[in-house]
């Protein structure tokens, strides 16, 4: 069976190339062709297009790649019409996906939507054409279920992939000494661990944050887990040179950077429930570009922007957004984390209550055997599409 994948970010990379591996094992006959990054190409996928040619985010930023973006929609068009996939898996990223989505129906081609768009926390109109151009939509948080199914839509969850990706991380066994001495860290010395985002705005607005802050805290070490789509020099550019103001960067090794944290700040996404996953203490920092912030804050309806409170419903760690996040808020926070034992032992109760409710490992396997299913039940009823 031929599958087109299509995923416009570093997780929706991370989340594909589980996704892949499953649909290996289930499939073993199965080609796949993608969109998306190294861990997909990793994984099995023939890559075709790097997410990091154009991921974007934010109102303003995207209006300034319209055309890069467009130019974009009209090479996967044609790429997917040429390739003839039997099914389109599409992976988060709505802007673009949900218009490919729309073609593929018209030309006959079956679209599974794998990590739904997250409709409940804004651009909830999106959920009409969630209805009218996938033909099934899977989920990977238990409180979506109900969200969909009142809007029409029986979405399939089967779990959370990123339990999947944790435990199967190359490096999970490996003690603090021993990481430690590999990169030529001070096994005396407690760790803090930054993760500045994925996107390069993200970055500029939270890194020289991270490095004023890093000056008051001369006991700890720094690592900054970089991005796979973001250069050393970048990061070098932007802080002033992360080495020469003591942050170490540590490449290809997010979840060990965690592991052996004490303390995290991290830039709100996939991380920071990777974060709560491990069991890493952390703060959410978030901000950018003025105008889309106050176009976000007026759209948004949610209390929360970490994944680990939405799914508690409550605010498990800090999160400083935009005008609240100031060194003077994030030394305040981090030294909470660093001294107080009680706010840690209650932040890692609720990490465990975290990862009781989005279950247990296996997920991305159930999910590919479910796309299987789906995909013959579709066959069955002559699918022709709209």
């Amino acid at each position: 069976m031929r599958y087109f994948i299509i995923a416009g970010e570093a997780s929706g990379d991370l989340h594909g190339s589980n996704l892949i591996k499953g649909i290996k094992n289930t499939d073993p006959e199965s080609e796949i062709r993608c969109w998306g990054g190294d861990l997909m190409r990793q994984a099995g996928g023939t890559l075709v297009k790097h997410y990091k040619e154009s991921a974007v985010m934010g109102f303003v930023e995207v209006l300034s790649k319209l055309r890069t973006i467009l130019k974009n929609l009209e090479r996967c068009k044609k790429d997917i019409l040429e390739y003839k996939p039997d099914l389109l898996v599409l992976i988060d990223y709505p802007g673009f996906n949900i218009k490919i989505a729309k073609f593929a129906r018209k030309n006959s081609i079956p679209v599974f939507y794998y990590i739904a768009p997250k409709v409940w926390a804004w651009k909830e109109g999106r959920i009409k054409k969630l209805k009218k151009y996938v033909d099934r939509l899977f989920i990977i948080f238990p409180f979506e279920i109900e969200y969909f199914k009142r809007h029409g839509i029986d979405a399939i969850y089967n779990g959370n992939p990123l339990l999947d990706s944790i435990a199967d991380y190359r490096l999970a066994s490996e003690s603090r000494e021993e990481f430690c001495r590999r990169h030529g860290l001070d096994e005396k010395k407690e760790i803090i661990a930054l993760l500045a985002g994925s996107r390069k705005n993200e970055i500029k607005y939270l890194l020289p944050k991270m490095v004023k802050l890093s000056k008051n805290y001369g006991k700890y070490q720094f690592l900054l887990a970089a991005a796979p789509s973001i250069d050393d020099s970048f990061y070098h550019k932007i802080s002033g040179g992360a080495a020469a103001e003591g942050i170490k960067i540590i490449r290809d090794e997010t979840y060990s950077v965690l592991r052996h944290g004490t303390a995290a700040i991290i830039s709100s996404g996939t991380a920071s429930l990777e974060a709560a996953i491990i069991g890493t203490p952390q703060i959410v920092c978030y901000g950018g570009n003025e105008i889309s912030y106050l176009i976000a804050r007026a759209v948004v309806k949610l209390k929360y922007i970490s994944l680990a409170n939405l799914i508690l419903d409550k605010p498990i760690f800090k999160e400083l957004i935009q005008h609240d996040c100031t060194i003077e808020n994030m030394r305040s926070e981090l030294d909470r984390i660093l001294t107080d034992k009680r706010c840690v032992s209650a932040m890692k109760a609720d990490y465990a209550k975290v990862r009781e409710i989005l279950g247990g490992e296996g997920a991305s396997e159930k999910v590919a055997e479910s796309m299987l299913d789906e995909y013959k039940k579709l066959k069955e009823n002559d699918y022709r599409g709209i």
